[in-house]
């Protein structure tokens, strides 16, 4: 690095092959008492005049010279003089292609090949690519002059490709590699579920998005049934089923939600909110607000502002009503207080009020249950759905002690979500409760609902086993009616392939009789049953243990059994994972990337769900 009087310049990398760097480089600024090399700009080491800088162009460098320092010029035109001094070199990330040399008859050079990438410098490129993927970074990251320093420190002879490279070959690259993986997942998989958001089908036909999404990631496979998870049957049932993905199962959460707004849209509870909101907006201004904190650490309570619900979002509702509980004394106090200047009285809400307040929170509270439950499980499966239902439908039962605002609202949840999930559907979430080892005692039911079910199930087995078989007979015949280019058969008669009987031991001569193995069961339907009772006379397990893994580690004992509960189970009770996407859409497009392209967003959000970092 040159210095000069209290410039700094910096060389350019020994990579750059135009003469202008020879009398050229980049000037180092001072930010925050850390030297940063601004390549931005550039300047000249023999008058100091700084000039602006794009990449990979040189033209206001060669024009300063001609203007300022033509004999400089003039020395590199004479061809005494064209060889550039020695200087000394740092081993660089790119390595130069070989310069061909003319023999005939001129001496001049054929101009060098573009800089070739090294392994390093192509990591590099490559985890800066997964860098903006995983953390929802723009790529103009590659250009902001922190990003570029740290960079440089870390590998100073590293040149960082342009916004553009990132966004159209490093991001595309990735995302075709991670593609790759995911649909040979998906085609080695026993079963398959979607869920949809139905409003992102707005102004498309829903079905022709359906099965491009099918068809893209190749999801049909031969006795596979593709299930479905929608947040709204009635919309969505034609199309789904012009596609052929069944069952098709409502959104849990999406019914929880329904019930509770149902519940709280009921006439006195609106009252109630109103009131409750009207009361809440006096403490947004500063002064009210400091009387509000005055007033909590006078009564000791939790120093906290009030809170304001979302409409369209009830668990904020519950959220709201909790706090103004907490903090009835605080407000009614800050309400009476001369120092709040209010022009018109505002009253708090009186001892009826904060009593049916605090039945509302006893009475929300299961629901609220329900939904973390629904989204602090991993892989919540559709068997939630039997349970969860029925405890809410419990909490909902009507009580002598309840309140009119109460009652009134149990029966406006309880004949919202009782209306769901009923006839073939619900026998369905019935048969998946059941295949849920948590759940397997069905203790909500009788005992002939209950020995109905496994019927069912024992129907269900039998016919996905016969569909199994009959797939495997007709591959078998496909693979020996196409047999190898070239292979040589070597036919042998039927007894040249049987093997010889194997002889008895010893021991199986003298004991044989009576300790014989138990004979394998000949009769398909008399295995599934024998798998069934053995299944249900085994103990549940922990409501916080996996479903999915306790199949899978146990499979070799119900080897026609766990097929169908793989299947069953690996449908999830909820779409929110799906909602989960299109917020993380909502991060990805902000003030710096409201231009990006929306095959690029596609790709973000994809490698963001579903890269390995």
């Amino acid at each position: 690095m040159a210095s000069s009087g209290e410039i700094s310049i910096e060389d350019a990398p020994a990579t750059f092959k135009s003469f202008v760097w020879r009398h050229f480089g980049y000037p180092v600024v001072t930010i925050n008492g850390d030297r940063v090399t601004d390549k931005t700009r550039t300047i000249c080491k023999h008058c100091k005049k700084i000039s602006p800088y794009t990449s990979a162009n040189t033209s206001t460098m060669h024009r300063h010279l001609q203007n300022h320092h033509r004999s400089l010029l003039d020395q590199h035109e004479n061809p005494q003089n064209r060889h550039r001094p020695p200087r000394n070199h740092r081993k660089s990330l790119f390595k130069p292609a070989a310069v061909a040399v003319k023999a005939e008859p001129s001496r001049q050079t054929e101009p060098p090949q573009l800089p070739q990438l090294t392994d390093r410098a192509a990591e590099i490129t490559r985890d800066i690519g997964i860098f903006i993927a995983a953390d929802l970074t723009p790529f103009s990251v590659v250009e902001n002059v922190g990003f570029k320093r740290l960079l440089n420190t870390l590998e100073p002879n590293y040149t960082i490709p342009t916004r553009g490279h990132f966004s159209h070959t490093v991001v595309p690259s990735l995302y075709k590699e991670c593609k790759t993986r995911v649909v040979q997942v998906l085609k080695d998989a026993e079963s398959v579920a979607m869920t949809t958001e139905a409003w992102s089908f707005r102004g498309a036909n829903m079905a022709e998005v359906l099965l491009e999404a099918v068809s893209e990631w190749e999801l049909k496979k031969p006795n596979r049934s593709i299930a479905i998870v929608t947040d709204d049957v009635d919309n969505t049932e034609v199309a789904v089923r012009q596609v052929g993905l069944e069952p098709q199962v409502q959104c849990f959460a999406h019914t929880v939600n329904l019930a509770t707004r149902a519940g709280l849209g009921v006439t006195r509870v609106t009252a109630l909110l109103g009131r409750m909101r009207r009361v809440i907006s006096v403490f947004q201004s500063p002064t009210a607000a400091a009387v509000l904190k005055f007033k909590q650490k006078l009564l000791q309570l939790p120093c906290q502002a009030l809170s304001t619900d979302v409409r369209t979002r009830w668990n904020s509702t519950l959220d709201m009503l909790s706090r103004y509980l907490e903090q009835q004394a605080a407000i009614a106090g800050a309400l009476s207080s001369p120092d709040l200047g209010l022009n018109t009285q505002i009253d708090a809400l009186d001892s009826n009020d904060m009593r049916d307040t605090e039945d509302l929170v006893r009475l929300l509270d299961p629901l609220k249950t329900a939904t973390t439950v629904l989204c602090e499980e991993k892989s919540p499966p559709v068997s939630l759905i039997v349970p969860l239902k029925s405890m809410i439908e419990q909490s909902m039962t009507p009580n002598h002690d309840d309140s009119t605002t109460v009652a009134d609202t149990k029966r406006a949840i309880l004949s919202n979500i009782s209306g769901t999930y009923s006839g073939d559907i619900y026998n369905f979430l019935l048969e998946c409760t059941a295949l849920d080892p948590r759940f397997r005692t069905l203790p909500l039911l009788d005992g002939n609902q209950r020995e109905a079910i496994f019927l069912r199930v024992q129907k269900k087995v039998k016919r996905l086993q016969t569909q199994t078989l009959a797939a495997k007979k007709t591959q078998q015949k496909a693979e020996e009616a196409t047999p190898s280019h070239g292979e040589n058969w070597d036919l042998k008669s039927e007894s040249e392939l049987t093997e010889p009987a194997s002889k008895k031991t010893a021991l199986e001569d003298l004991l044989g009789d009576s300790f014989s193995p138990e004979p394998e069961c000949s009769n398909v339907s008399e295995q599934i049953r024998r798998e069934i009772e053995h299944y249900r006379r085994e103990a549940s397990i922990p409501l916080s243990s996996c479903p999915l893994r306790w199949w899978k580690e146990n499979s070799p004992q119900y080897p026609l059994l766990s097929p169908l509960a793989k299947a069953y189970l690996s449908i999830p009770v909820t779409s929110v994972p799906s909602q989960r996407v299109f917020s993380a859409a909502g991060d990805i497009v902000n003030a710096q990337r409201s231009q990006l392209l929306p095959e690029h967003l596609d790709m973000l959000i994809f490698l963001n769900q579903n890269m390995t970092v």
